[in-house]
């Protein structure tokens, strides 16, 4: 603070902190002042201090260079030569090789440079007023992939003598492809992650790489702090012209042709008018011995003759539809009979299971006629991408084990916004990523705990891993109340959704990588369009119960209930102990709110989790009002529900029955009232030190004021 008081040149922090600091003090042997590392008021005002064995090195540097400072032996500019402490405007600039770090610019123009991959291509796009370059013509700048980057970087900082390795070959992010690089005598560009064309089959679905390309210029507008202006090259493959939603690839192109996209400037030129106003970057680490042959670069395809005119030319992609078969009942037939199902059915996802089956019992090296599985399987996911039949391409996708690309990033993103993660099949062992892990550690867990119960979801899961990891980076208020995002629970709430909908004629499995993603969205943000399209309780209960979202502080109430109840919680046969659950945590420690949320998840019914949310929210209410009560016993909250409904058939006139379901569809002012009544006769039946029914408070309007519904 005395520091920090300099650099703010305020003269009455520093003499406030500096006399604070005297009395923290003592002298050592040779008289020299010491900064001890433990120390705390005493009650006459001064500080008692723990002794130290040796020198703590860290309060003592800051001593000394807080005292340098306020003597006038040391300047701020001598402390921090590259003036950090100045807004980014305010810091001097050095002009050189290197990129430099300047600040977000107040007029900041995202620049987009369009390759097409042919001249063929290119014509196309001309008559639609679309101007693109093709590699031939951006000549000598070459264009790269981002994983030739990777490669020249794992140069970086090599050096044998001290075994020092280079970078590792993790992902170049979107900023650091927006930059053009000096290589070895070349000008390099490269294409972001987003048109990798990969083996996970996400890259085929245009209506993501629509979406993800505006996420990628937003995401460099958001975040870019570099002198010069960030780069951004969007590829134009052939390929995407036999998508039957190119042409809203060529609405968005149009867009940014207009200098916009969703507010934010861009400007689409040739390559050549704009690398002087570009950020450039210079790898002088690199040795022309070190740079392999790049085979890689992206290369121009030549056709004798241009082809297509239009769009209405060029034939495209059908969606393929058939029915959903399963054939389970082929695992205990012999492998004859198997390949011989191969040999007469047409159907791709029977094809899929099959091969499937083949795959499980013989091998991916088992040959049929020359063609062994794996090859097999190969040729059906691309047969099957090429068609968009989604079912299929993720049944293949998960036989041959393929992981999403650059997965572990989304992941850290995850935890960096305090959520874990699990993955897993509902009812079956989950697994927490509380770290962040190497892509081979999740493709490991994907195909040792998902897959053996479902094959699809073993992608499936992954996909909105990586959807999870994009939303909570731009919108964290999506997950508010989200302590864990369990993947199997969510899509469960995905499924939910669509029967609510009236959507489930399509499960799922076979929705396109777009649709999985906006369908994540809907579910996500539940509370804001409940209302609007008229979702009923009990529709919003299951919606937010798979989501296991609470309302805000519901795990400081459930640390004030356990104070007040030394048995403990019990539900659906699992107890919360009240110790050592308070004495070996803390409040508001993460540890507890993950205990606790353990706890709720082992409730089987989503309605049911929300029910017990609420119930938790009323039971802390009542016992905030009235401080002389506590629980003698373990608070059941089975017990209080099942009384609540109880109330509820004898307000009715239903006859007792085992299904709550029609409990769980009142709206949330009844469910209180009558949630209310029955924690209250729990109080009053000799489970509390309390003195007589007027001791207790209740309110159920005001129970219901008090924030017991998840907002």
């Amino acid at each position: 603070m005395i520091i920090d008081g300099v650099f703010k040149n305020n003269n009455e922090q520093i003499e406030e902190y500096q006399n604070d600091l005297r009395r923290c003090l003592h002298t050592d042997a040779n008289g020299d002042p010491v900064v001890t590392m433990y120390y705390a008021p005493d009650d006459d005002g001064s500080y008692m201090r723990a002794p130290s064995q040796s020198l703590f090195l860290w309060g003592q540097s800051f001593f000394i260079i807080a005292q340098l400072l306020t003597a006038g032996l040391l300047h701020i500019n001598e402390l921090d030569p590259i003036r950090r402490y100045l807004p980014s405007y305010n810091r001097p600039r050095r002009a050189g090789r290197y990129s430099a770090f300047q600040g977000t610019a107040t007029d900041l123009v995202v620049q987009i440079v369009l390759i097409a991959e042919s001249m063929r291509l290119q014509a196309m796009m001309a008559t639609y007023g679309i101007q693109t370059q093709t590699p031939h013509e951006v000549e000598p700048v070459q264009i790269w992939s981002s994983t030739e980057l990777i490669k020249v970087y794992q140069h970086l900082g090599v050096n044998n003598k001290v075994g020092l390795s280079g970078r590792p070959s993790r992902p170049v992010g979107s900023l650091g492809t927006s930059k053009v690089y000096r290589i070895c005598g070349m000008t390099v560009l490269c294409y972001p992650l987003i048109f990798e064309v990969s083996d996970f089959y996400l890259y085929r679905d245009m209506a993501l790489l629509i979406d993800d390309i505006k996420t990628e210029l937003q995401f460099v507008g958001k975040y870019w702090r570099l002198s010069g202006r960030p780069t951004v090259c969007l590829l134009i493959r052939e390929e995407h012209m036999r998508d039957p939603q190119f042409k809203e690839m060529l609405d968005l192109l149009a867009m940014l042709k207009k200098g916009y996209c969703d507010g934010m400037k861009v400007r689409i030129g040739r390559l050549q008018n704009l690398i002087s106003s570009s950020c450039m970057e210079h790898l002088d680490f690199m040795n022309q011995s070190d740079l392999t042959d790049n085979e890689n670069a992206f290369s121009q395809i030549n056709h004798e003759y241009i082809g297509y005119q239009s769009l209405t030319d060029v034939p495209k992609a059908l969606t393929y539809v058939e029915e959903k078969v399963s054939v389970a009942h082929f695992d205990s037939k012999p492998t004859p009979d198997i390949i011989n199902a191969l040999r007469n059915t047409e159907s791709i996802y029977c094809l899929c299971q099959l091969w499937g089956i083949l795959l499980n019992r013989e091998g991916g090296n088992f040959e049929i006629n020359g063609l062994n599985v794996n090859t097999a399987l190969t040729q059906l996911y691309h047969r099957a991408g090429s068609l968009r039949y989604w079912r299929a391409v993720r049944y293949c996708s998960s036989l041959l084990h393929h992981i999403v690309d650059s997965i572990s990033p989304f992941i850290t993103t995850v935890l960096v916004n305090g959520k874990e993660l699990t993955v897993g099949i509902i009812g079956q062992k989950e697994t927490v990523f509380d770290k962040p892990m190497t892509p081979a550690e999740i493709q490991n867990v994907m195909y040792t705990s998902v897959q053996p119960y479902d094959v699809i979801q073993a992608v499936l899961q992954q996909e909105v891993v990586l959807y999870c990891g994009r939303l909570i980076a731009t919108n964290p208020s999506m997950f508010r109340g989200i302590l864990k995002i369990r993947i199997g629970w969510v899509l469960e709430a995905m499924r939910i959704y669509r029967q609510i909908s009236g959507q489930q004629s399509i499960d799922v499995d076979n929705l396109s990588p777009f649709q999985v993603r906006i369908l994540l969205q809907k579910v996500l943000t539940v509370s804001e369009w409940a209302a609007e399209e008229k979702l009923t309780t009990l529709q919003r209960r299951q919606l937010e119960g798979c989501l296991c979202r609470v309302p805000k502080h519901f795990y400081n109430k459930i640390w004030e209930i356990l104070q007040r109840t030394p048995q403990g919680i019990l539900t659906q046969g699992h107890h919360l102990p009240a110790t050592p659950t308070l004495t070996s945590m803390s409040r508001g420690e993460l540890t507890f709110n993950l205990l606790v949320e353990e706890t709720l998840i082992c409730i089987d019914r989503p309605d049911r989790r929300q029910i017990t949310v609420e119930l938790l929210c009323i039971v802390a209410t009542i016992l905030n009002r009235n401080p002389e009560l506590h629980f003698k016993q373990a608070l059941d909250l089975d017990a209080i529900i099942a009384e609540a409904f109880a109330m509820y058939c004898k307000d009715t006139q239903q006859p007792p029955q085992d299904d709550l379901t029609a409990f769980y569809s009142l709206p949330y002012s009844e469910t209180t009232g009558y949630l209310a009544r029955a924690a209250v006769n729990k109080v009053l039946q000799g489970g509390v030190f309390s003195t007589a029914e007027d001791d207790v408070q209740l309110d159920g309007d005001h129970l219901h004021d008090d924030n017991c519904k998840v907002s």
